[in-house]
C-alpha cells in the first residue's frame, strides 16, 4: 500500500514539510509505503474551462507537476494533501494544480481514502482545511479523520515540532489511514458502489 503525500508549500522544509513528515513517519510504522511531492516555486497553471479533458481525460496544460500528481495519484492508494494558510485558505499555486487534477482526474481519485492538513501561524486554518476537503468531498473519496482537525501551528521553520497536540494529531491521521487502508484491502472483491447518471441542475429557467 502505498499515500501520496502532496506539500503545497514552495518551502520544501518547512513547517507544512514537518506536518506531512510526522503522518509519514506514522504510516511507515504501519507498513505503508508513502511518497512525498512537493509543488515547489515554480509558477502554476491555473484551471482556464475549456472543458477539453471532459473529452480526452487529461487536462491540455500538460506541465510536469500537473503531470507527476497525476500519475503518483493513480497509483497510489490514499492522498494527503497539506498546506500553508495564506490569506485564511490554501497557497494559491496548490489550488491551481488541484483543481485541474481534481477536475480531469476524478475517475483516478474515486473511493481513495484522503485527507487535508493545514499549517498556520495563528489564524485562518480552519477555513483551509474545508477548502481542501472540499476537493474530496466531490470526488467520492473517504476523508480520513484524526483526534483533531488536522492543523498544525508554528510560523517559523521549526516550530510546527513543538505544537505537540498538532504533532500528535498527525501521528493519529498517519495511523487511522493505514487502518482504513487495510480495511479496504480485506474487502477487496467488494465492488465500488454503480453510480447513477449525473444530473448538473442549476436554478436558471
Amino acid at each position: 500500500m502505498k499515500v501520496l503525500l502532496i506539500n503545497g508549500s514552495p518551502n520544501a522544509e518547512g513547517n507544512t514539510a514537518a506536518a506531512l513528515k510526522e503522518v509519514a513517519t506514522a504510516l511507515n510504522a504501519e507498513g505503508v509505503e508513502t511518497d512525498t511531492v512537493c509543488i515547489g516555486t515554480k509558477p502554476v497553471q491555473g484551471c482556464i474551462g475549456c472543458r477539453k479533458c471532459k473529452t480526452t481525460g487529461i487536462c491540455v496544460f500538460k506541465d510536469e507537476l500537473y503531470l507527476t500528481l497525476r500519475q503518483k495519484a493513480s497509483e497510489a492508494d490514499g492522498i494527503i494533501i497539506g498546506s500553508p494558510v495564506y490569506y485564511a485558505g490554501p497557497a494559491g499555486s496548490l489550488c491551481a494544480v488541484l483543481d485541474r487534477l481534481f477536475y480531469s482526474s476524478q475517475p483516478l481519485l474515486q473511493y481513495k481514502p484522503a485527507a487535508s492538513v493545514a499549517v498556520a501561524r495563528r489564524a485562518g486554518s480552519v477555513a483551509a482545511f474545508d477548502r481542501l476537503n472540499k476537493y474530496f468531498g466531490i470526488s467520492n473519496m473517504p476523508v480520513v479523520s484524526s483526534t483533531y482537525w488536522n492543523i498544525v501551528f508554528g510560523c517559523n521553520p521549526g516550530e510546527a515540532q513543538e505544537d505537540a497536540e498538532g504533532m500528535l494529531t498527525m501521528r493519529t491521521l498517519g495511523r487511522n489511514m493505514a487502518w482504513l487502508l487495510r480495511k479496504l484491502h480485506a474487502g477487496d472483491g467488494v465492488d465500488t458502489p454503480a453510480p447513477e447518471p449525473r444530473q448538473a441542475t442549476n436554478f436558471i429557467r
